[in-house]
Parts: structure tokens; sequence; C-alpha cells
């Protein structure tokens, strides 16, 4: 497979968190801020277990997951934290506004994970021309941002 196809994973990937924030967003109005996180966890967890168990797609083995460091598990708390910051800043910020400010806490924070080579992913060092890129995103940022 090119990696045309890896970027529009990533392209539709990008295109249902948006949705999805501001779906959590609406159910939060309804339900509560932390009770719409519960729901959808529980959703998530559902869909998850149908198509692992019941479907049989899953090709990992679960029967290793005591033997992954203990740190892999943060994943399942960040997770939350995530999902409720998501929930919680698109009513006070908008969807656009909260969704910019996202994108640019994940790049930061990506760059820095890629150039250290954490958690056993590969090194991939900092390049002149992503310190650039991140300067138009930050410019590109400011200006999507509708801040009065």
């Amino acid at each position: 497979m090119g990696k045309i196809f890896f970027f529009i994973v990533a392209a539709v990937s990008g295109t249902a968190m948006a949705v999805q924030g501001s779906l959590n967003s609406a159910l939060g109005k309804v339900v509560g801020e932390v009770e719409a996180t519960f729901i959808v966890h529980m959703i998530a967890t559902l869909v998850i277990a149908l198509i692992l168990f019941a479907f049989n797609l899953g090709q990992g083995n679960l029967g290793k997951f005591m033997s992954a460091p203990w740190y892999t598990y943060l994943g399942g708390l960040l997770n939350v934290i995530i999902l409720y910051g998501v929930l919680f800043s698109i009513p006070r910020l908008g969807v656009a506004n909260a969704t910019t400010l996202i994108i640019v806490g994940q790049v930061l924070t990506a760059i820095l994970i890629d150039h250290l080579g954490i958690w056993g992913l590969e090194r991939i060092p900092f390049r002149w021309i992503q310190g650039l890129g991140l300067v138009l995103l930050a410019i590109g940022a400011r200006l999507l941002l509708n801040i009065k």
C-alpha cells in the first residue's frame, strides 16, 4: 500500500475527531460532561468488544497484555482526559477554536515524541523544515482562532 492510503486514513480520523467532539459536546449539554464521557466510553467499549470477540477481527494476542510496560496503559487515562477536554472546550470555545488548539498541541507534542523516540518508538530527529512548519502552523492557528 502506498503512503496515500495512510494519509487518507489520517485525514478521515481527523474528520471523525471534529465530528465526534461536536457530538460529544451536544450529548454533554443533555446529560452532563462527565456523564457524556462515561456514556461515550461505554459505547466504545461495546463496539470494540463486538469487533474483537463477536467478529473475531483482532490479530493480536490479548494474553500478552501483562507483558506490556506499565506506562503503555496510561493511554486509557489519557483517553478520558482527551475526551473530557474536547467535550468541555468545544461548547466554550467553538468547534474551530477548540480543534485548532488541539491540533497545535498534538503537533508540538508529536514532534517532541518523534525527536526523542520515547516509549520505544522510532526516533525521527527534528529538522529545520519542521521548525518552519511550526511557525506557519502557529501563524495559521492565530488566523483561525476566532477569539474576541
